[in-house]
């Protein structure tokens, strides 16, 4: 049993999680959609049925605990709020959600993560119950946490979080003596290295990959509204007017990629691919980390 405070009854634990991992299927649809911000799952309920569900579609759209209140109008007072991470209690792109539960007249909001960016960290809770709304936190909290790493790493270390993509085979190569490398992997880990690239901000490739693997940088969802991550090319010595530029770049443009140049001078041949295995490594991806954050726009902290 869960207990929480100000709640008229103790609320059985596997019930709160099961309407919590329908937030978490809920949040999972913004994935990659909502860049700055984290993406929220939330679930109304209501004697124990679902009055109406949402989630976060983009930055500067309303959150999920606005979306799912919203959808269920009248319905929402008296009933129960699932939301994977804390509501919001500031003033952004959108009002404090918050302000919405309570004019709402929502009896009891179940938390998943506790929301760690500075104009929030509690007060959501805080204010909530200061109201004298009930709330339980940390509901399926590491599952919630574990949605939204990326972000919480920026939040809590101002430095991007960095997947790096390899294919390798057994014996610890990434392509045939004379450089073919398609394919060492099949189809379903394609399939996974699209979906990554669908939920990144950006990609990273060195020019001399692009030049001599002519990847392919677009995700599957390519016509979604998302659209595509840039693609940043990188180099230790960049001429934009060589041969091999200008066609790649003409080829990334007619394919309609968002593409940057960049000369990057502590760049070295294979420099991805050993920073994976170097004892290094973790000193590289420092380095690689403080070169996104050169190039690419920085998040706000009043997203959310």
């Amino acid at each position: 049993m869960i207990r929480i405070r100000r709640s008229p009854a103790p609320v059985d634990r596997a019930v709160a999680r099961f309407f919590m991992r329908l937030a978490l299927r809920e949040a999972r649809r913004g994935l990659g959609r909502t860049s700055p911000n984290p993406a929220v799952g939330a679930v109304l309920v209501k004697s124990g049925r679902i009055v109406s569900r949402g989630h976060h579609a983009r930055a500067g759209g309303p959150h999920a605990e606005v979306v799912a209140i919203r959808r269920a109008g009248a319905r929402a007072r008296g009933a129960d709020l699932y939301t994977t991470l804390e509501p919001c209690d500031h003033w952004g792109r959108t009002p404090p959600c918050t302000l919405a539960i309570l004019e709402a007249g929502v009896r009891r909001v179940f938390v998943g993560s506790r929301d760690p960016n500075p104009l929030v960290d509690g007060r959501g809770v805080a204010r909530l119950r200061r109201a004298g709304v009930a709330v339980a936190r940390d509901v399926l909290g590491d599952e919630c946490d574990a949605l939204n790493a990326q972000w919480f790493r920026f939040i809590t270390a101002g430095r991007p979080h960095v997947t790096l993509k390899a294919a390798v085979t057994l014996d610890g190569k990434i392509a045939t003596r004379t450089g073919d490398s398609r394919w060492v992997t099949g189809p379903e880990a394609r399939r996974e290295a699209h979906r990554l690239r669908d939920r990144a901000d950006a990609v990273l490739v060195g020019a001399g990959t692009a030049r001599a693997d002519d990847p392919r940088v677009s995700p599957l969802r390519a016509a979604s509204l998302h659209g595509l991550p840039p693609l940043l090319v990188t180099a230790a010595e960049l001429d934009p007017l060589h041969d091999d530029s200008v066609q790649l770049a003409a080829r990334l443009a007619q394919e309609g990629v968002d593409h940057r140049f960049i000369r990057y001078p502590g760049l070295h041949h294979g420099f991805m691919q050993m920073a994976a295995f170097l004892p290094e490594a973790d000193r590289a991806f420092d380095d690689a980390a403080a070169f996104l954050r050169a190039h690419l726009s920085q998040p706000r902290l009043e997203t959310r």
